[in-house]
């Protein structure tokens, strides 16, 4: 197994974006990378763009994101920010994703000067906490040959299982419609909220489609399926850190049409839910005749 311990600075260093204008930030892939931009970069460095507009005393309190091109990872990407509003407690921004006159990416982000008001939430699972489960490499040992992407794929997020993962239940048999892993910062972050805001965002797109395919008893590595996130939602509820354990719980909903929708809840270790995500992606699965 390749020591992943630079991982987390690796992350750090394409979330520091260099700016080149008012409103005009670009953006670096990893040496580490698939066929496409990983669609928690684009998330991730988005909102560290759209972040840096916008003054400390508005965090961030939802984006949505749409997909639309696969972006070219030998080139950088420039993100372009339209500032939509700047009222006393709100803000909107746009953050355009592109390579040259292509756009891979647009993000609509709101921006709220967080009051006391109403608060309750939904119960958090009952789960083994984290440092009861083993590592995400443990899990690999014995399919690194059919898992080989995931095997070598940048690891600056620690991720605990507290169910089996899709490849170990395609072996067992077993199906399951939600799916239970918690998620830090593989190592300390640096105060700065935007970059905590910024890595959940990178990593709530690691593990949220598994919930669509364990539903069908399915496996990346196993099964012939092609998957890619059409959109993408977050909803940031309270202050948080991602250097602390959070459990992201799945699930699917529903899935028709070629897409499948996925939906995912942040939770804190004390059972306070901070963020909650949406995400539609194209699901296509080719049995083997």
């Amino acid at each position: 197994m390749q020591d992943r311990s630079r991982d987390l600075s690796v992350l750090l260093d394409i979330l520091d974006l260099r700016q080149t204008g008012e409103d005009t930030f670009v953006g670096r892939h990893p040496a580490e990378v698939g066929s496409r931009t990983f669609g928690g970069q684009l998330i991730g460095q988005a909102l560290v763009a759209a972040g840096r507009t916008v003054d400390g005393r508005r965090p961030v309190h939802a984006i949505n994101a749409h997909f639309i091109r696969g972006g070219d990872v030998k080139r950088d990407i420039e993100y372009r920010v339209d500032r939509h509003r700047d009222g006393r407690a709100f803000a909107n921004r746009q953050v355009t994703a592109l390579q040259g006159d292509e756009e891979l990416f647009v993000m609509l982000a709101a921006f709220q000067d967080s009051r006391g008001g109403l608060e309750h939430s939904v119960s958090v699972p009952e789960v083994a906490y984290p440092e009861e489960l083993p590592p995400l490499g443990n899990h690999f040992d014995g399919y690194e040959d059919r898992l080989q992407m995931f095997v070598e794929a940048l690891k600056p997020i620690d991720m605990r299982y507290a169910n089996d993962p899709a490849w170990i239940m395609k072996g067992t048999g077993e199906r399951l419609n939600h799916n239970r892993v918690w998620m830090k910062a593989d190592g300390p972050l640096p105060e700065d909220p935007t970059l905590h805001v910024a890595t959940l965002g990178y990593a709530s797109d690691t593990t949220v489609l598994d919930s669509i395919i364990t539903t069908h008893g399915l496996s990346w590595g196993f099964d012939r399926i092609v998957a890619a996130t059409v959109n993408h939602s977050i909803w940031f509820h309270r202050p948080f850190r991602f250097d602390d354990w959070l459990l992201y719980a799945t699930e699917s909903p529903v899935a028709a049409g070629s897409r499948g929708l996925a939906t995912g809840r942040f939770f804190s270790r004390n059972g306070d839910l901070v963020a909650t995500v949406v995400q539609e992606g194209l699901i296509r699965h080719f049995p083997s005749r």
